[in-house]
Order: C-alpha cells, then sequence, then structure tokens
C-alpha cells in the first residue's frame, strides 16, 4: 500500500514533489535537427549561388528585385549580425560552437525539448549559427578572394528605403532573428506559471479520465 509524500512537520499539509520530466521523444529530436540542418543548408547554398555570380564580394554590384527597395548586393562582413563588432572573426566562432553546445545541452540532456515552442526557437537559431559558422571557419572561399574576406560572412540580401540601407545579411541572420523572435514570444506569452497550469489541467484531466475507466473495469 503507497502513502502520499508528506511534509516533515507534524499537522502541516502535503508536499508536492512536481513529477519528473521523462525522456525527450524523438520527434523532437527530429524537429530541432530537421529545422536546424534544412535552415543551415537553405543558406549554404544561397550564399554558394549568389556568390557564384560576377563580381566579386567588395566589389560594387546590384541586382533590383523591387527597385530601389530589396535587392542582391554582395558584400562580406568580418563581424556579427547586421555587421556589429567587425574584426572579431575568431571570437564569434569561437562563441558560436560554445552556443550550440548549450543548445543541445540544455534541449536535451536538461530536456527542455519537452517544450516544441522552444525545440522550434533553438533549431532555427542552431540553424543560423551554424550557417555563419560556417564562413567564419574560411571554408568558403577561394584563391581568388582578397584575404581581407576569408574569415568573414556573406551577405547579400539589400533592402533599402530611400538614402537608408539597411546593413545586408543573409538567410542565417533571418533564422537567428527569427528563432529570438519565437523566443520572445515564449517568454511573454507562455510564462512558466502558464505552464504549470497546463501541466496541472493535464494531471487533472488524466485523473478524471482514470476514474471513469476504473468502474468500467470492475464491471
Amino acid at each position: 500500500m503507497s502513502s502520499a509524500p508528506a511534509s516533515s512537520k507534524p499537522g502541516s499539509a502535503p508536499s508536492v514533489v512536481p513529477p519528473a520530466l521523462g525522456a525527450v521523444s524523438w520527434h523532437r529530436y527530429v524537429v530541432f535537427f530537421g529545422i536546424a540542418i534544412v535552415g543551415c543548408a537553405l543558406d549554404l547554398a544561397s550564399k554558394a549561388y549568389i556568390f557564384w555570380w560576377p563580381p566579386g564580394p567588395g566589389e560594387q554590384g546590384e541586382w533590383w528585385l523591387w527597385e530601389g527597395y530589396v535587392g542582391i548586393q554582395k558584400t562580406v562582413n568580418t563581424g556579427a549580425l547586421f555587421g556589429l563588432g567587425r574584426g572579431f572573426s575568431s571570437l564569434f566562432a569561437a562563441v558560436s560552437v560554445v552556443a550550440i553546445v548549450g543548445v543541445i545541452y540544455w534541449l536535451f540532456v536538461r530536456r527542455a525539448a519537452h517544450d516544441s515552442l522552444l525545440t522550434v526557437a533553438l533549431g532555427s537559431i542552431t540553424g543560423g549559427i551554424l550557417g555563419n559558422l560556417y564562413d567564419r571557419l574560411g571554408l568558403w572561399h577561394t584563391a581568388e578572394v582578397q584575404k581581407e574576406f576569408h574569415y568573414g560572412v556573406r551577405d547579400w540580401i539589400l533592402l533599402r528605403y530611400g538614402e537608408f540601407t539597411w546593413p545586408n545579411f543573409n538567410i542565417a541572420d533571418c533564422l537567428l532573428v527569427g528563432g529570438v523572435a519565437v523566443l520572445s514570444f515564449h517568454l511573454i506569452f507562455r510564462s512558466p506559471k502558464n505552464d504549470r497550469e497546463d501541466e496541472k489541467s493535464k494531471r487533472t484531466g488524466e485523473k478524471a479520465k482514470g476514474a471513469e475507466e476504473k468502474p468500467a473495469a470492475n464491471a
């Protein structure tokens, strides 16, 4: 006969210990790695195709998809997102590796992947990190590319409005920004309190279902 866990102090209410999270479902692995790998592949394929065109990076050349607003212009960024922190490619590469290891540990060792929205957001962010990390490791350039660009990130999406031009970016940057946006949504609308309430409702529903099935089994 089992008994419910009780508080060590006599007369006090029984303490409720939240159940430990079970193993992460294989579906979560598919979602996370699927988004990361497909996103990274799209980024690398688009950069390889765009940078195959002449002229080379650093040279003037614009191809407008929407004249004066949206176009293609090849540039190489030796900094971080949208050109911030130029000249620290090696540092950003090291931070990227640490970030990927941290994300995988958090999701699948600490089992944060039980949260589907968190899995999607971090999958997108990981895909973006991988796409830009490939460039920062100097795996993309050929002998014709100037030495100053060897460890830079290839950017090609051009946005302009009047006299204002947004720093060029790529699909990896879009994945990073999109993932952060989903994380922000998660923080605002899916707080730990809401998650606890959802878990409580789920346990209540399971108990009610069990109570309904028990009389049927006795019959």
